[in-house]
């Protein structure tokens, strides 16, 4: 490792462990991670009681590459981003997300104030995060981590976020032709359901991992 790298690491370490103190303040049982592997273990771990697990379409979560493990240890996966899905089963299986075991996910942004902030298009991702499944595990890469106000994370995700997970998508919308969000008013917009969780919802039991990796977009 360079000493640029080091000195990066460093200094988002101490970021990390900022959102994770003020998480715990807000009420999140909240965990700071060194990187992919132990956030993988974690997980595993943690999934040993659960029958099912869904997967709410998070790029940090798949870059894990939990699914086959978890299938393998006799977990029943709900993924809809699955391949070969009609859009009937696709809409089945959110559905069962909403009261699974284990809901994995990421989040768009949090702040440093230990706030999480949300945007989806149909917002099955956002309301399993905050009430129905059994347990939930947020997966928060260092670049997801915002300074400044709920504005401002709300700023990031339109600005970056949502274009690339546009694009990624396949979707026409104008943000994937420009790069930037235009606040459009396309059929196929991804920004349609904004969520921000201050606190630790009463009812759930929501597990923030701070991760000093880039993880995501």
């Amino acid at each position: 490792m360079s000493n640029t790298e080091e000195l990066n690491n460093w200094a988002y370490a101490h970021k990390c462990k900022k959102a994770v103190e003020n998480l715990k303040k807000n009420g999140f049982d909240a965990l700071y991670c060194h990187n992919g592997e132990e956030v993988f273990h974690y997980i595993v771990n943690e999934s040993e009681q659960a029958n099912s697990v869904g997967f709410g379409g998070s790029l940090s979560v798949a870059d894990l590459k939990l699914a086959d493990k978890l299938k393998g240890m006799g977990k029943e996966i709900l993924n809809h981003g699955a391949p070969g899905l009609s859009p009937e089963e696709k809409l089945a299986i959110t559905r069962r997300q909403l009261t699974c075991d284990l809901f994995l996910t990421g989040s768009n942004a949090v702040t440093l104030s230990g706030v999480l902030v949300n945007i989806d298009g149909n917002g099955n991702r956002a309301a399993a995060m905050f009430f129905g499944p059994q347990k939930v595990i947020v997966v928060v890469g260092r670049n997801k981590l915002v300074d400044g106000s709920i504005e401002d994370a709300v700023q990031r995700i339109r600005t970056y976020a949502s274009p690339a997970n546009a694009k990624r998508l396949n979707l026409s919308t104008p943000c994937t032709t420009t790069g930037f969000c235009s606040d459009c008013n396309s059929p196929q917009r991804i920004c349609r359901v904004t969520t921000i969780i201050e606190k630790k919802p009463r009812n759930t039991d929501i597990k923030v991992l701070v991760v000093n990796e880039d993880m995501g977009l």
